[in-house]
């Protein structure tokens, strides 16, 4: 069954997909608990709801709350779907699993916050924006022996979200990689890209990552 995706609700891409594949990975046991934050349409947090999991999905966007709330409903999933910013709404929990679908896109305009739709994807001048604050935050949300899966662009530095997350004790490497046409927003600000030489002159594909870290036992 398709999630339902209200207007200026993110849908479903090539990057969910690539991190529910690096999900479907985890040896989860049932009842085990998995942090969705900035869930969109819910798909994440539905899929780890099917293979049994205790989930709490969060988002900053009503629409994106109801949206995901409802495709719960009609999955016939339980899902605990909270509206807030990153870890607010989960402040003194812990969980076996977080995953993470931030936006990553570096974009124009200096330290202009996003509005409307575009919060899914733009992510400040050097699309960290969201990223560096997850590193920061996300090792505290961790149960010991936790896993933390997230997505991003190799646009916007995946080596500092390594090295980051290993500075605050976590394993942490990429484990998958996926290239991928620009789409729509990458295409809107190519020039752009290429002129603070993110993208080389050749470049015509996007790639995409998974960073899974771990906080050890």
């Amino acid at each position: 069954m398709n999630p339902l995706v209200p207007p200026g609700v993110y849908a479903p891409q090539e990057d969910t997909a690539l991190l529910a594949g690096a999900l479907s990975d985890e040896a989860l046991l049932v009842g085990a608990a998995v942090l969705d934050v900035g869930t969109g349409t819910g798909a994440l947090a539905l899929a780890a709801a099917r293979l049994g999991c205790r989930v709490t999905a969060v988002d900053v966007s009503r629409r994106a709350v109801y949206a995901a709330r409802l495709n719960a409903a009609r999955a016939g999933l339980r899902v605990r779907v909270l509206r807030g910013n990153l870890f607010d709404p989960v402040r003194g929990e812990s969980f076996d699993l977080v995953l993470a679908n931030p936006p990553y896109v570096p974009a124009p305009g200096g330290g202009r916050r996003p509005r409307g739709a575009a919060r899914a994807w733009d992510a400040g001048h050097d699309g960290r924006l969201v990223l560096d604050r997850i590193c920061r935050e996300a090792p505290a949300m961790l149960s010991p022996g936790g896993v933390l899966l997230l997505v991003q662009s190799a646009l916007s530095d995946p080596d500092r979200t390594v090295g980051q997350l290993r500075a605050a004790g976590l394993k942490a490497a990429v484990t998958r990689r996926h290239r991928i046409a620009f789409g729509p927003v990458v295409r809107g600000r190519e020039r752009w890209l290429r002129q603070r030489g993110l993208l080389s002159t050749t470049d015509d594909e996007e790639e995409l990552v998974v960073v899974r870290a771990e906080l050890p036992v």
